[in-house]
C-alpha cells in the first residue's frame, strides 16, 4: 500500500444546548472544539501539524475570514485555508479533494471544519440579547440563497426555496414509479422514521425523540404543512447548534503516529457531476442524470456492495430517488447519523457530522457510501470509505459527461398564456398558520414548451386535486387562465 493512500484518522463533534442565551457558542467556537476532538481522536498531535484548511460555508453568523479566525482561535499556520460557498454537497467534496492533495503529495494533515448556530442566532433575535460573540462582519459577503439562484419566473411563483422546490420533484417521481399519493407518503413515513430511530440513538443529534411514520407524514398542530406533501417533520432542520470536523491524512503519517490500524478508514474515492443551475432548465423532475451517473460510478468502486449508507435527506425524495438508483429496495437503511430533520440540519455542513459517523461506524469493518446534494436536485457528490485499502485514488472524480448523456432534451421554457397545458408537477404552498398561501403548478403547453401557473387559495376543488390520495394529477389538461392561474376545468 503507498504511503501516500489518504485516510480519515480524526473526526469530532460538538453540539450546544445553552441554558441561557448569553453562554451560547458562536460557530466559530464550535468548529474549534470539534477541531479539538478531532485532534484529540487521531491521538492528539496532529492539529499542530495541519497544513491545509478547508471551512464549510457558515450561513447562521458572518465571519470577514472564518478560516483564519480559525487559525487564530486553534494556533495553526496551514499554508492553505479556504472559506467555501453553500452546497450540501460540499463536505464531501472538501474531504475529497483533501484526499486528492495528499495523494499527490501537496498535503501531510488536512482539517475540515464546519458549525452553525442558528438556533442560538434566533433565540438571541427573539429574546433582544447578543451574546459576546465576534462581531457580525456587515461587509462580508452574504450566502448565496435560492432567490440568487433561480429563474426569475420561478421566484414570481413562490418558487425559491428548497422547501417549495422539492415538492415538485416529489411528486413527479412518485408518479413515474407508479405509486398513488397515499402509496409515496407511506413510503416517506417509513423512511424518515428510520432516520429519527438512528438521530434518537445517536447522542449528537439535535432530537432525540423517534416519532412513528404515521405521526412523520400526518398534518397537526405541531407538525404544520409546509408544502405539500411535506410537513415540519420532513424537512430539514437547520435550527441547530453543531459542528463537525474530520482530520484527513496519509497511511504513512498515520503509521508514523503508532495509529492502530483498526483507528484508519481509508478514502477509495469518489464523483461528482451537477444539473442545470436553473431547475426549470431539467428534462424533468422525476430523477436526476447527474445522481444516477454519480450513484453508478460510486457502486463501481464497491463491487460488493455497501455495508452503511448516508444517502442525503434534506427532502424524502431525494434519498428515495437515491435508493431507486443504487437498486436498493424500500426496506434499505438510509444512515448512520439520523438524517437532516431529526439529527439536525446545520445548514451546509450535515454531511461532514455523516462523515464522523461513517468513519465511526467503519471503525467496526466493512464499506459506507457518503452521498450529499445541493441548492435544488443540482450539486451531487459521493466519496466512498472502506476499513480496509483499495485501489489508488482516481485523480479525476467528475462524471459530467456521463450525466449529461444521460439527460434528456430540455424543454424550452416560456411565459405563461392563456390555452390548454398538461401538468408536469405542482405543490401547495402554506402559511405558518396553516392556511394554504396558493398551489404552485409547472405545465407543458401544447408544443411541448414549460411555463408556470398559480392555483388561487379559493380554488379549493383544484387544490384538493393537487392533495388527493388517489392519484398523482400528473398528465392531467387543464387551461391557464387570463389571470394566470390553471384549473382542470
Amino acid at each position: 500500500m503507498a504511503p501516500d493512500t489518504p485516510v480519515i484518522l480524526g473526526i469530532g463533534e460538538s453540539i450546544d444546548r445553552p441554558f441561557a442565551i448569553s453562554s451560547a457558542k458562536e460557530p466559530l467556537a464550535l468548529m474549534a472544539d470539534a477541531a479539538r476532538a478531532a485532534g484529540d481522536d487521531a491521538g492528539g498531535g496532529l492539529l499542530a501539524q495541519v497544513d491545509a484548511l478547508d471551512v464549510v460555508s457558515i450561513v447562521s453568523w458572518r465571519y470577514s475570514d472564518a478560516a483564519a479566525s480559525l487559525c487564530a482561535e486553534l494556533g495553526i499556520a496551514p499554508a492553505l485555508r479556504t472559506n467555501h460557498e453553500v452546497g450540501g454537497e460540499s463536505p464531501v467534496r472538501l474531504i475529497h479533494e483533501a484526499a486528492l492533495r495528499i495523494a499527490r503529495g501537496e498535503s501531510r494533515v488536512a482539517l475540515v471544519c464546519g458549525a452553525e448556530a442558528q438556533h442560538s442566532a434566533a433565540r438571541a433575535k427573539r429574546e433582544g440579547e447578543m451574546p459576546p460573540w465576534t462581531p457580525f462582519a456587515k461587509d462580508a459577503p452574504s450566502p448565496l440563497r435560492g432567490a440568487d439562484i433561480v429563474h426569475p419566473l420561478a421566484l414570481r411563483h413562490g418558487l425559491s426555496t428548497p422547501t417549495q422546490v422539492y415538492p415538485l420533484f416529489e411528486m413527479a417521481s412518485a408518479a413515474a414509479w407508479g405509486q398513488s399519493p397515499a402509496e409515496a407518503r407511506a413510503e416517506s413515513g417509513a423512511l424518515w422514521a428510520r432516520y429519527a430511530t438512528v438521530a434518537a440513538a445517536n447522542p449528537r443529534a439535535w432530537m432525540r425523540k423517534a416519532p412513528r411514520a404515521d405521526e412523520i407524514v400526518t398534518p397537526s398542530e405541531a407538525n404544520r404543512l409546509i408544502a405539500w406533501p411535506y410537513t415540519k417533520l420532513m424537512v430539514a432542520n437547520p435550527a441547530v447548534n453543531q459542528g463537525a470536523a474530520v482530520i484527513v491524512t496519509s497511511l504513512e503519517v498515520a503509521r508514523a503516529a503508532g495509529i492502530p490500524e483498526d483507528r484508519i478508514v481509508h478514502i477509495l474515492g469518489g464523483a461528482a457531476a451537477s444539473e442545470p443551475r436553473d431547475f426549470l432548465a431539467r428534462d424533468g423532475f422525476a430523477g436526476s442524470p447527474a445522481q444516477d451517473a454519480v450513484l453508478a460510478a460510486a457502486s463501481a468502486l464497491a463491487p460488493q456492495g455497501f455495508d452503511a449508507l448516508e444517502l442525503y435527506s434534506c427532502f424524502p425524495c431525494v434519498p428515495k430517488m437515491a435508493r431507486r438508483s443504487l437498486g436498493l429496495g424500500p426496506d434499505v437503511q438510509p444512515t448512520v447519523t439520523g438524517g437532516l430533520t431529526f439529527f439536525g440540519g446545520p445548514l451546509s455542513n450535515y454531511m461532514l457530522h455523516a462523515a464522523c459517523a461513517m468513519t465511526r461506524e467503519l471503525r467496526g469493518g466493512g464499506t459506507g457510501l457518503l452521498y450529499g446534494q445541493g441548492e435544488f436536485v443540482t450539486k451531487h457528490h459521493a466519496l466512498v470509505l472502506s476499513r480496509g485499502p483499495g485501489a489508488p485514488i482516481a485523480p479525476d472524480y467528475s462524471v459530467q459527461v456521463a450525466a449529461d448523456f444521460r439527460r434528456g432534451p430540455v424543454p424550452d421554457l416560456v411565459e405563461p398564456e392563456p390555452g390548454p397545458a398538461t401538468l408536469e408537477s405542482a405543490t401547495i404552498l402554506y402559511q405558518r398558520d396553516g392556511s394554504v398561501d396558493r398551489g404552485a403548478v409547472v405545465l407543458r403547453t401544447l408544443d411541448g414548451a414549460r411555463t408556470l401557473a398559480t392555483i388561487p387559495a379559493e380554488d379549493g376543488e383544484t387544490l384538493a386535486l393537487i392533495a388527493g390520495d388517489a392519484r398523482f394529477p400528473v398528465g392531467l389538461i387543464g387551461t391557464i387562465t387570463e389571470q394566470g392561474a390553471w384549473s382542470p376545468k
